[in-house]
């Protein structure tokens, strides 16, 4: 990409897609489009298709997508399914028909089996059956793989997939029923400390280990990839390091001062035992992440505070 080229990005005002904004601003690109939800719905394909034919970008990054937790995935896996279909088909063809230069597809860790081999690789995709608490949400996003693939094979674009570990920074969902685990716990600990509780429950029994990826970490492989990555196949993004639930809650309680105790509500799923990715092929592209997990967290827990109102209204 040059410094003038024009870039849309999808999804900008989301955890991913405004980290991405972010680093692009930074590092001075100055020709960046973005659109509201009001100013353009993703998932109507009539829509999309004027905006593309209009703007002619020249790269993609394909942030936007419905995301949540697992109380989310198996109360809503309909709209996971349909939504994610509906808008990333749309980007994704449009793309196509506008011969944009590339795009990059953001997928997600949840596309690989449920028993799969730890660390994950890039080839167990389709190598096994999903985990059944979001099923919805990663068939859609294999489809997204396999769509920017086919095009790849049919059409000789150059649309590459990441696929992402857990992510978590500014801008992510707070909500306590349909966000993801670290900034439910986030909230959780920061209301039960304001509230003068001496207990908090959490889901499962704690043993489940999970790897995380500060956001603006992500967007700094994103736009590495964007100008280094040409190829058909998937590539894992991450830090090749996990932590268990339980020292993930214990982390989070002490930077948000909660002083009571925890206790684990063991009749709530876990989800999958262990799930690491394999990072191998991005490092040995010369990329690696930055942020350490406490630093990560700190950074998270002041935007929480700073943000509270925004927060709280969501």
């Amino acid at each position: 990409m040059k410094k003038n080229s024009k870039i849309y990005v999808a999804g900008h005002r989301g955890l991913v897609g405004s980290a991405i904004l972010r680093k692009l601003q930074k590092e001075g690109y100055k020709n960046i489009v973005t659109k509201n939800h009001k100013d353009l719905d993703l998932t109507d394909s009539l829509a999309v298709r004027k905006f593309f034919v209009r703007v002619k970008p020249e790269y993609v990054f394909v942030a936007a997508a419905k995301v949540g937790g697992i109380m989310a995935n198996k109360t809503y896996p309909a709209d996971f399914i349909y939504k994610n279909l509906k808008i990333q088909t749309n980007i994704i063809h449009n793309a196509y028909i506008a011969k944009t230069k590339k795009l990059l597809f953001l997928g997600s860790s949840c596309i690989y089996p449920r028993q799969a081999p730890q660390p994950i690789k890039e080839e167990y995709l389709l190598s096994g059956k999903l985990e059944p608490t979001n099923t919805a949400y990663a068939i859609a996003k294999i489809s997204g793989i396999i769509m920017c693939q086919s095009y790849n094979k049919q059409f000789g674009t150059n649309f590459i997939s990441l696929m992402p570990t857990n992510l978590y920074g500014p801008n992510d969902n707070f909500d306590l029923l349909n966000s993801h685990v670290l900034p439910a716990l986030i909230r959780k600990f920061h209301e039960a400390k304001e509230g003068g509780l001496k207990e908090v429950s959490l889901w499962g029994t704690g043993r489940a280990k999970r790897e995380f990826l500060e956001a603006d970490d992500l967007a700094d492989a994103c736009i590495f990839l964007m100008d280094k990555y040409n190829e058909n196949e998937i590539i894992n993004v991450g830090t090749g390091k996990d932590v268990s639930i339980k020292k993930l809650a214990e982390k989070i309680q002490k930077i948000v001062g909660f002083k009571g105790k925890i206790s684990w509500n063991t009749s709530k799923p876990d989800g999958p035992l262990r799930k690491l990715l394999d990072v191998s092929k991005i490092n040995n592209l010369g990329w690696k992440y930055k942020t350490s997990l406490e630093d990560g967290l700190v950074q998270t827990y002041a935007w929480f505070l700073k943000n509270i109102d925004k927060v709280k209204k969501n």
